[in-house]
């Protein structure tokens, strides 16, 4: 009695689904029940990776090796006999490549603030896996709750300039899923803009209102002077 394949399991036994460059993962292929003896085939996407026979009820082995980002992706087995026609596709599984961030980027639209202004602060990774988990900091403490970005864009907090002591070295911290792989920003600091004061502000007031008055006569001598001038000759 030959008993037909059933759609066939496919499982991982070693690695895990998100994978690092040059990493092996095994996968195993079994239909059961199915009457040996049954061919097993691997598939990404619709592209054939490699197929094996087995003569007995044991799985069939598959060990990759991912090299490249054309290596991650969905994976699919399929089981036939030699009396099935078109055989049984397995479950899927999906393999992502983890790639390692970049330094990240701490920026602001200014550079100088002043006591009782709001700033903000991006930090941005350009390259890496996603999500990338960003962290802000002052010195050596943390101003800000982790900012998961499930996108490939920066995380941004706003500050309040406060004090003279808001006045220093910031920095961020950035990492995702792949191992070991934290990276700190460059620092950034906020310099304090230049107030004038009260004595400022009159003399430059006083000065611009002499400029207008020297604006002023220099235009009404064409006007009142001249004409007065003529009139006595």
């Amino acid at each position: 009695f030959l008993e037909m394949v059933s759609n066939p399991k496919l499982v991982l036994v070693q690695g895990t689904l998100n994978v690092v460059m040059k990493q092996n993962v095994t996968l195993s292929c079994l239909s059961e029940p199915g009457s040996p003896p049954v061919r097993y085939t691997l598939f990404k996407h619709n592209q054939q990776v490699s197929a094996l026979n087995r003569s007995d009820l044991s799985p069939a082995l598959f060990t990759l090796t991912i090299s490249s980002a054309s290596d991650a992706g969905e994976y699919k087995c399929k089981a036939e006999t030699n009396n099935s026609s078109g055989g049984k596709y397995s479950n899927s599984l999906n393999f992502t490549l983890l790639e390692p961030i970049s330094k990240p980027v701490l920026s602001s639209p200014t550079s100088q603030a002043k006591k009782g202004q709001n700033v903000t602060l991006s930090c941005f990774s350009e390259n890496g896996s996603l999500p990338i988990t960003y962290l802000f900091f002052k010195g050596t403490q943390n101003i800000s709750p982790q900012k998961t970005m499930q996108k490939r864009e920066a995380a941004v907090i706003f500050l309040f300039i406060n004090s003279l002591g808001d006045f220093g070295t910031y920095k961020c911290k950035a990492n995702n899923s792949f191992p070991n792989n934290t990276k700190y920003s460059n620092g950034f600091n906020f310099t304090l803009a230049e107030e004038r004061s009260h004595s400022q502000t009159l003399i430059i007031s006083l000065g611009l209102i002499l400029l207008l008055l020297i604006i002023g006569l220099a235009l009404a001598i064409p006007f009142f002077v001249i004409p007065l001038y003529k009139a006595s000759e």
